[in-house]
Formats: C-alpha cells, structure tokens, sequence
C-alpha cells in the first residue's frame, strides 16, 4: 500500500472525525428536505411513491455537493497542498486518499440512510435493494467527479459559484441511470442494466478523476 495513501488517509478521517459538525450537514440537510417533501406536495402515498426514487437520488446529489467546497480548501488555504504536491509519492494514490474519505464520511452515510427516508416516501420494497446498490455506487461516483470540480474551482475559495455548474452535467447520467435502476425494481423489471452501467462509470471514473483531479491541483498552485 502506498505510504502517501495511507497518511493522508488517516489524516482526513481524524479531521473529518473531529469536525463532526461539517460532517453530519449533507445528512442532516438530506433528511430535511426529504422530510419536507409530503408537506410540501402531498401526503399521498401512491402519489408519493411514484416520485420517491427521483426525489431521493436528487437530494443525494445535491447533499453530496454541498460538501465538495471543502475537499482541497482547507489543505490549499493553510499551505498543506502545496506540501502535499511535492512530496516524492504519486499524487495520485493521495488524492485518492481523500476522494475516498469524502465518500465515507458523506456518501456512505447517505446511502445508509436512504432506506429510511424511503419509508417516509411510501418507497415500495422492491425499490430498497436498487436504491442502496445504485447509491453506494453512485456517490463514489459523485466524490470522484466532484473533486475535479474542486480543484479546478479552487483558487475561488468558498464564494466561487463555478463548482456546481462544472459538475452538475458530469453528475446528469449517474442521476439518470441511478434513479431509472429503483424506478425499474419497483416495476419489476431487471436492474442489471443501468446497474452494470452505473458500475462502469464508477470504474472509469476510478481510473481517470483523480489524474484529472491531480493535474487540476498543481495548476491552481502554480496560478
């Protein structure tokens, strides 16, 4: 295992670990809106189930989102990037390092809660299995994506409305496939298709994010 991985791993767990407040907000802000939802359209449960897969993949979405400012920030306003671009490990393996802890700390969460949430939606019990599956997926996914829109968008700092416009199209056919994969359990048909799909893009996106995500971070140094 690489030793620059497991550093920075280890690190941004603690820290993550240690601002717990940063990082119960994509959860809390999920299960708001998703509480929101029968008041704010219909208590109905045939009606809320119809729109149940969409609404809970868009809130783990824009949850997800709400927390990539904060990726590379803090490491680029305190000087620590700067140290990490220069050591002699692949930059890679430790942009993976914290790519994976953003997911753990708010991708996993989301999908965990989901079932949960969907019970509040009337989400019908062939969907659970679907929405848990496309979502751990997914939001790997939405973290890898994610983080090439932050280091892009990093020299910006925390006002910069740039980030959610770079992403959003990138994070389009994961939202599609993912809620399309629950919407077709529920129906009764297979979700080997768009599930397949999802996983290719999670392989991909494995290989190619934290490349793009590394060369992105030593250009907003360098600027």
């Amino acid at each position: 295992m690489n030793t620059g991985f497991m550093v920075i791993f280890r690190r941004d767990l603690l820290v993550a670990i240690r601002h717990r407040g940063d990082l119960a907000n994509p959860v809390i802000f999920f299960f708001i809106v998703i509480v929101l939802v029968p008041l704010g359209l219909t208590p109905e449960s045939s009606k809320l189930s119809e729109i149940a897969p969409g609404i809970l993949w868009v809130m783990a979405l824009l949850a997800s989102l709400l927390s990539l400012d904060s990726l590379f920030q803090n490491d680029y306003d305190d000087g620590t990037l700067e140290q990490i671009i220069i050591l002699p490990q692949p930059l890679y393996f430790m942009v993976l390092a914290k790519i994976i802890v953003h997911w753990l700390v708010t991708g996993l969460p989301l999908s965990l809660l989901a079932p949960i949430l969907g019970m509040m939606l009337s989400l019908p019990d062939a969907g659970y299995p679907a929405l848990v599956l496309s979502l751990l997926m997914g939001t790997a996914i939405l973290s890898l994506l994610g983080a090439v829109g932050a280091a892009l968008t990093l020299p910006l700092g925390k006002e910069g409305l740039l980030l959610p416009l770079i992403v959003m199209p990138l994070y389009m056919p994961v939202l599609i496939f993912g809620a399309n994969s629950v919407q077709l359990a529920i129906n009764g048909f297979s979700v080997i298709g768009p599930l397949a799909i999802i996983g290719s893009l999670l392989a991909l996106s494995l290989i190619v994010a934290p490349y793009v995500t590394a060369g992105a971070l030593r250009l907003s140094i360098q600027g």
